[in-house]
């Protein structure tokens, strides 16, 4: 086999360890005793396993990008309340469909594992789609002169963050934009996690009927 299908090949095998033990389990020696390589050679495609590790974690940050990326440009670029559901609808539907790579990402950390530089610009397409919503909205209704009540202690725990979002996003809108995103994928993980279980009904119609009125309520916490 070449080197592309080959580094196929080691994802694929680690891909399925961390679906049946979970990714604090993954094995190099596993893998290549799967693919029947030398123990050794395994390091020609990836020098560790931390290094194998980082690989999957940004294909699946990539992929769940792509995907909310996909379902938010489909919608009219007036529709800003149009296009927040679109992300929130479509990360939750690559979850369902992605559950392990879902996990990886958003589950328990692996111990011992210091993510790389490399992780955050895929880490951040979901975010970064938006923040750029939220952006927009607060443009177009000349929020700047808002304050929504952003305290002092408040605009202190926010300043790692406010670099990274247009002034024109006041300091406690930006706060709120990120209780939602934090809520979102809180909903997700509980989804995901059986926490809905004899909670609400396990048919999707039901599942779905349940999230869309959470994305209601995301909605309303906006302001919007």
């Amino acid at each position: 086999m070449n080197r592309e299908r080959i580094t196929a090949a080691i994802l694929e095998s680690a891909r399925e360890q961390i679906a049946q033990n979970g990714a604090s389990a993954l094995s190099v020696r596993a893998i290549t005793r799967e693919l029947g390589m030398a123990s050794s050679a395994i390091y020609r495609y990836f020098p560790s396993r931390d290094d194998l590790l980082t690989k999957l974690i940004i294909d699946s940050y990539d992929s769940l990008g792509a995907a909310v990326e996909e379902a938010e440009s489909r919608i009219p670029r007036e529709d800003l309340t149009g296009r927040f559901r679109a992300i929130c609808r479509s990360t939750r539907r690559w979850a369902l469909q992605n559950q392990h790579e879902y996990f990886l990402i958003y589950g328990t950390p692996v111990p011992g594992y210091q993510a790389p530089q490399d992780t955050i610009a895929p880490a951040t397409r979901v975010a970064t789609l938006m923040i750029t919503v939220l952006v927009q909205r607060s443009a177009g209704q000349n929020a700047s002169g808002r304050t929504f009540g952003a305290t002092p202690d408040l605009r202190r725990a926010l300043s790692p963050m406010r670099p990274s979002v247009p002034d024109v996003v006041p300091d406690a809108e930006m706060a709120r934009g990120l209780s939602v995103f934090s809520a979102l994928f809180g909903a997700v993980s509980f989804e995901l996690g059986g926490q809905l279980h004899n909670v609400i009904r396990e048919a999707e119609t039901s599942r779905s009927a349940y999230f869309e009125f959470q994305i209601d309520g995301w909605i309303a916490a906006l302001g919007w």
